[in-house]
């Protein structure tokens, strides 16, 4: 799955270091530009195809070409604009990044009769200046079938693999390196030592970037896109659009009013807590708009999760449209759109959406507004540090994520009711006391109750009962690009069980939910 970042907002300056990261489709792209970053170095996620125009103008400090899906000897396959090497600053190859630069280069690339996947292991015949201080014999994780046999004129070979002749290459002198294998994910134990190698000893970048840089230059961005005008932030109380309000309101202060819909599908006591937070404790102007009827409306009869999607974040925008003529003239909207949204709604050409965001996919064609979204260009714990940053309480900081379209994406497969909507209520305000008493609330990503369209039979109290199913959704996840289905300990599990068919008399049966991200993705619709 890949991405482009065609129209996400840049926070590179001329004068601030930065690397760019060219995708070619690889699957973890994204991922190589979030490890430049917690080494220390902004980075930015750009297709392959970016104009050399967009890089001329203002050059990066290093670029890295990213892994992809296709042969480099295929009719139609990406091609490398040699007009890159000619920036004068250093280049990193991976994956196939590395076999273009060979292949364009007059190396030898070529079909292999078997594909390397998955853990292989690295023997580091020349450590040349990329692998130097690296064992020489270490273990690597692959995704590749063609393979380079040969490297270019000029390029020293480092190292081989189990089924690579040619698993690295440098040219020292032009500043042009490749790596075969991922060093960006974790099964790759020296991986952020080479990106390091890379980034600090090759490419001479400080390693300074930090959460502050990305406040002060989104204020100032956020300053220069506004102006004088007044802006409305949709505010759900969740970690991004918390922080996002926060943020736009420490650039343009009460030229901000943000608008809390209460749809009626948040869970239990959620919108009081907003309100009060927001109106009382960072006195931020505020308007709260009960909609819980109207939405319920629109969702009646609907079962499938896409056009739930899209009828809640329909919905939301003309909620916030009808409130902005209320306040006069109002030109931009704030959203807490991230990165990850951007991914899975399908950011570009030729990338795929897994999932339409209510922040991205799930807006309407004729918006009348123009969008503010200062956290686009970041991952979750990114934001998380802002948030810190801005002096935001570890809690709102710390609180799991929690989807714009609410518990309607949690009533699976089956219309959205006020009674669904309560029992859902119920279990998950269960199963969260029981997380936080057992002090685990922080070691997971998200953890949450579906409510699928499943009755089963029990016996309660001598009596038959046909009653809900309800499942337990508990995942650990660095950025949701990938996540792991929790090992929650069984007594924790018994506990809130017990409580969910004891207190909720609608509920007899309740089920774990062991899928990993991918296949499954966290959210069920």
């Amino acid at each position: 799955m890949s991405t482009t970042a065609d129209d996400a907002p840049e926070l590179a300056t001329a004068a601030q270091e930065r690397v760019v990261v060219l995708d070619f489709g690889g699957q973890y792209s994204q991922l190589i530009a979030r490890r430049v970053r917690e080494l220390g170095v902004y980075s930015e996620l750009l297709p392959a195809h970016v104009g050399m125009e967009q890089l001329e103008q203002n050059p990066p400090q290093a670029i890295i070409l990213s892994g992809g899906p296709a042969s480099v000897y295929a009719p139609g396959a990406p091609e490398l604009d040699e007009r890159l090497l000619a920036l004068g600053v250093p280049v990193l190859g991976i994956c196939y990044g590395m076999q273009l630069l060979a292949h364009a280069l007059g190396g030898n690339v070529q079909g292999a009769d078997v594909g390397e996947y998955g853990r292989s292991d690295l023997t580091v015949t020349e450590p040349g200046t990329l692998l130097a201080g690296l064992p020489a014999e270490q273990p690597v994780w692959m995704s590749h079938r063609d393979t380079v046999y040969e490297a270019p004129p000029g390029f020293t070979a480092l190292a081989s693999s189990t089924s690579s002749p040619v698993a690295a290459l440098e040219d020292n002198d032009r500043k042009i390196y490749g790596i075969q294998y991922h060093p960006e994910v974790v099964h790759t134990p020296h991986g952020q030592a080479v990106l390091r190698r890379f980034l600090q000893d090759i490419s001479g970048l400080s390693l300074t970037w930090s959460a502050a840089n990305i406040v002060d230059e989104q204020v100032r961005r956020i300053r220069e896109q506004v102006g004088d005008k007044h802006v409305i932030c949709g505010l759900s109380g969740g970690v991004d659009s918390s922080v996002a309000a926060v943020l736009v309101h420490k650039a343009i202060g009460d030229q901000l009013t943000c608008v809390f819909v209460d749809h009626g599908l948040m869970r239990n006591n959620e919108g009081e807590q907003v309100i009060k937070a927001f109106r009382d404790q960072y006195h931020i102007p505020l308007v709260a708009v009960d909609a819980e009827d109207r939405f319920l409306a629109r969702l009646a009869g609907q079962t499938d999760p896409e056009t739930k999607r899209k009828i809640i974040g329909g919905e939301f925008i003309r909620v916030f449209e009808e409130e902005a003529r209320k306040l006069g003239d109002i030109d931009f909207l704030v959203q807490g759109t991230l990165y990850s949204d951007v991914i899975e709604s399908g950011g570009g050409p030729g990338s795929s959406t897994i999932k339409s965001h209510h922040n991205v996919g799930g807006l309407p064609d004729d918006l009348q507004f123009e969008l503010v979204e200062p956290l686009r260009t970041l991952f979750k714990d990114e934001v998380r540090a802002v948030g810190l940053e801005l002096g935001l309480p570890e809690r709102l900081v710390w609180r799991q994520p929690f989807p714009g379209p609410g518990l309607g994406i949690r009533i699976v497969g089956q219309e959205v009711t006020k009674e669904r909507l309560q029992i859902l209520r119920d279990a998950d305000a269960i199963l969260q006391e029981e997380i936080r008493a057992a002090d685990l609330y922080r070691e997971l990503w998200q953890s949450f109750c579906v409510l699928p369209a499943i009755r089963t039979v029990g016996v309660q109290g001598d009596e038959r009962t046909y009653g809900y199913a309800v499942g337990i959704r508990a995942v650990t996840s660095d950025d949701a690009m990938t996540a792991d289905w929790a090992r929650l300990p069984y007594d924790l599990l018994e506990r809130v069980a017990a409580r969910m068919m004891g207190e909720l008399r609608d509920v007899n049966r309740v089920v774990l939910d062991i899928t990993s991200k991918p296949p499954g993705t966290i959210e069920w619709e």
